[in-house]
């Protein structure tokens, strides 16, 4: 059996950057580890915007500019890159919440052979839920799993609340 982790937009803007805090700093330690002790296919996902994000619809609803490509906030932070950079992974930018390529790619290396998924990152109830929540109609039969203490979101409420609408969706909670 596969076993692939999606590490979901361990970038420094949600860590300590422009929408960064506390809780998301505190889980980068556990997050590295669970990337180093990981055995299997590891996918990076990178929230990605650009110049005009203000002018896109999540900008307007979110005026706050963030992972803009090219800047230091867009950039991994730097424990991840470097957990990561050691294991291998395939990095996947994705210009909103979700990555739709994301199912597409993990198909593909899963080889038709039956597989699990695990996610950590930032931030749960934004990203890690999306996410969760594409697999999880992607792939109805396979293990998905979320690992808590990997993940952090805006508040401490809502990273909770995300974390009741995945159990809601039969996904794990580690």
């Amino acid at each position: 059996m596969k076993r692939f982790l999606i590490a979901v937009d361990l970038q420094k803007d949600f860590v300590d950057g422009a929408l960064g805090s506390s809780e998301a700093c505190a889980i980068i330690p556990a997050a590295a580890r669970r990337i180093r002790e990981f055995d299997g296919e590891i996918f990076a996902t990178l929230d990605t915007h650009f110049e005009d994000y203000l002018d896109t619809a999540e900008g307007r609803k979110l005026p706050v500019p963030h992972c803009i490509k090219g800047t230091d906030g867009w950039e991994l932070n730097s424990e991840i890159k470097q957990a990561l950079d050691e294991k291998g992974y395939t990095p996947v930018e994705k210009n909103t919440f979700g990555s739709v390529r994301l199912p597409e790619l993990i198909r593909a290396a899963a080889g038709g052979e039956d597989f699990e998924i695990m996610l950590i990152g930032l931030c749960t109830d934004i990203c890690v839920v999306s996410n969760a929540l594409l697999l999880k109609a992607s792939f109805p039969e396979m293990k998905l799993a979320v690992a808590e203490d990997c993940c952090a979101g805006v508040t401490p409420e809502k990273h909770d609340a995300a974390l009741e609408t995945m159990r809601s969706c039969q996904i794990d909670i580690i």
